[in-house]
């Protein structure tokens, strides 16, 4: 496109391209408009998702985004016209990064006992190895909004259910490929992994526990080869 734009401009006066019709120039001015806002949309909810992470959502507002990045409060809001709303963005881009980081990871391993058991190490993983600067990020977020009402706490309860469905279904996944024990509830199976690493959450953040997350990794592998059959493969 832009190759064809210039050899365009090349065979018209300069005067055709910057007239009141801005035909040769409007074409390529949009996207790159476009691109450009996109880019400086991604790099505010990056530091958005951070800024959230170590203060809530609540702490997360224009004035302080605008100043950590050394924009101006008008330049955030032509990106998100409302607190609210940069909240909801800001949810949104911490699913996706714990989807790249999480749930992708796990798609890639074997069907069953590994998927299951990958899926979970890296949850633990991305807490460990701070990919959001205050914790877990959606652990944080339940905390913060469980007690209240509105579209941000729907959004949030929205994708821990979604979450923890997940789990599940990787647990029941695991049964069909004949490694878990089918006798095993799914449900409270998946209920009390995600209790035992949100425990972990919480001692590693506030109480400050270096050894919350082995700790955790323990219990989870413990209680999963409880539950595993002869077929299972070894998981560590």
């Amino acid at each position: 496109m832009k190759a064809a734009g210039q050899r365009a401009g090349a065979q018209r006066p300069v005067s055709s391209k910057t007239g009141s019709n801005g035909a040769g120039s409007g074409k390529n001015a949009e996207p790159r408009r476009q691109a450009r806002g996109l880019r400086t949309r991604e790099a505010i909810l990056a530091r958005a998702v951070d800024i959230a992470s170590v203060h809530g959502l609540d702490g997360l507002t224009v004035g302080s985004l605008a100043e950590a990045l050394g924009m101006s409060k008008s330049g955030l809001f032509a990106h998100f016209g409302s607190k609210e709303e940069l909240q909801l963005a800001t949810v949104e881009e911490a699913r996706e990064i714990f989807i790249v980081k999480v749930t992708r990871p796990a798609i890639a391993a074997r069907s069953g006992m590994p998927r299951l058991w990958r899926l979970l190490d890296c949850w633990l993983a991305l807490v460990e190895e701070q990919v959001f600067q205050g914790g877990c990020f959606f652990s944080a977020a339940s905390f913060e909004f469980d007690g209240r009402q509105g579209v941000v706490r729907d959004r949030i309860a929205a994708i821990m259910h979604e979450w923890i469905g997940v789990i599940t279904q990787a647990v029941y996944k695991a049964q069909q490929a004949g490694h878990l024990d089918p006798k095993v509830d799914p449900t409270r199976l998946a209920f009390e992994i995600h209790a035992v690493a949100m425990g972990a959450h919480w001692a590693f953040q506030l109480l400050d526990d270096r050894q919350a997350y082995p700790r955790a990794r323990t219990t989870i592998l413990e209680r999963l080869r409880s539950v595993a059959t002869a077929e299972s493969p070894r998981i560590p």
